[in-house]
């Protein structure tokens, strides 16, 4: 069994638990609680149940009352009920009862303006399996290729996961998108869908794509929210140190899975190789992704946005660390690093004077070049996340 990071769910406290479809949400919690005595779970993917539940809500307080010696309630994709939110508060507020709240994501609750327990429950999310987790089942090409969605560990073949991932879209557009009334239209999003991923990794700009798609620009901003909120995709703010004028500037905007990617762009039959510009792309992208995910994990507070100047000269990734010095991330998919994969990071390090700046690679040699040092990107990750 591959063991998660998200080491903070020790049964301790009431929580919600988000997460993209098939990121193990639900596996993690049989792990959790699966053993466990004095636990009701309720999981309402079952038709049955929900409608049940959503007819009269209060149902829950009789199955709870039928279990004196309750302690722990889990309810599965709870954005299916959210009246249940309610009386999940009441029970936090009057009883020692801890739940465990699962779900794809918190739109729907937002939405129907459901209040997310006031701070009486923590909230975590959880990803695709990071490159420490999968440990000896890591292989980098295969995560640039496929991602790493949980369920592609079961299979073994190219075809069988490029099905899982073109399957898994569809999933997304028909289940998460469509079913649960998101948008009104859906063949303006599923062209959408395509555009965003061909955006991957870029700057936005919501006019251009506004017209690819065949929508207004609000809307289209609405539809990169969507994939915000169900946690298919990440927003990443261009650096200023006004709040305000972090917002004004254009996004870059990252998939939460390079294989994800791949499938909603259609481009899962075309191999990724080494020193070509996808593959560079790729592992600029997947590296991101690592960095993000496991900030969460260790809940550092860490704040991440990008930075490109009117003459072109751009940082991938500026980390700011509570207590530590801004880190200035520059990601190259070489395997031998030089003086011009740094000279970039070398000239914006006289506008951050107390920063630190490293260039992340395939190239397994650390040094240091100037002020910057390039390292192994594996080991960069621990020391920029965890400063060892």
């Amino acid at each position: 069994m591959i063991h998660r990071s998200l080491k903070p769910l020790r049964l301790q406290e009431s929580f919600f638990l988000f997460g993209a479809r098939g990121t193990g949400k639900t596996t993690l919690l049989r792990e959790c609680f699966g053993k466990k005595k004095n636990c009701l779970w309720l999981d309402l993917l079952d038709l049955d149940l929900q409608d049940r539940f959503s007819r009269r809500p209060t149902e829950l307080l009789d199955q709870i009352a039928a279990d004196p010696k309750l302690e722990w309630v889990v309810i599965d994709e709870i954005q299916k009920v959210p009246k249940l939110l309610d009386i999940v508060h009441d029970q936090i507020e009057r009883t020692g009862i801890k739940f465990a709240l699962c779900g794809s994501s918190a739109r729907k609750l937002k939405l129907k303006g459901v209040n997310l327990l006031a701070g009486r429950a923590f909230v975590y999310n959880l990803f695709p399996f990071t490159h420490e987790e999968l440990g000896d089942f890591f292989d980098l090409d295969s995560a640039l290729q496929f991602g790493t969605l949980p369920k592609l560990m079961h299979l073994e073949s190219g075809d069988q996961k490029r099905s899982f991932l073109r399957a898994y879209a569809l999933t997304y557009l028909n289940e998460e998108i469509w079913a649960e009334h998101l948008i009104r239209k859906l063949d303006p999003f599923r062209r959408f869908i395509e555009v965003c991923a061909q955006c991957n990794g870029e700057i936005l700009n919501f006019t251009k794509i506004s017209r690819d798609v065949g929508a207004d620009v609000k809307t289209v901003q609405s539809y990169f929210k969507i994939l915000e909120d169900t946690l298919v995709g990440i927003l990443l703010d261009s650096y200023h140190q006004s709040i305000r004028k972090r917002q004004i500037m254009a996004p870059k905007f990252y998939l939460f899975d390079s294989g994800v990617k791949r499938a909603m762009e259609r481009t899962l039959t075309v191999e990724l190789l080494p020193n070509t510009y996808a593959y560079g792309k790729a592992f600029e992208h997947f590296v991101i992704l690592e960095i993000i995910r496991q900030a969460h994990y260790l809940q550092n507070d860490f704040r991440f946005s990008y930075l490109k100047t009117k003459d072109g000269a751009e940082i991938d990734l500026i980390v700011e660390r509570p207590g530590r010095p801004i880190a200035l991330v520059e990601i190259k998919s070489t395997d031998k690093t030089n003086q011009k994969d740094t000279n970039t990071l070398e000239r914006f390090l006289k506008s951050f004077p107390n920063a630190q700046a490293y260039c992340l690679s395939r190239d397994s040699i650390t040094k240091k070049i100037g002020s910057v040092r390039t390292i192994f990107w594996s080991d960069g990750l621990r020391e920029i996340c965890q400063g060892k």
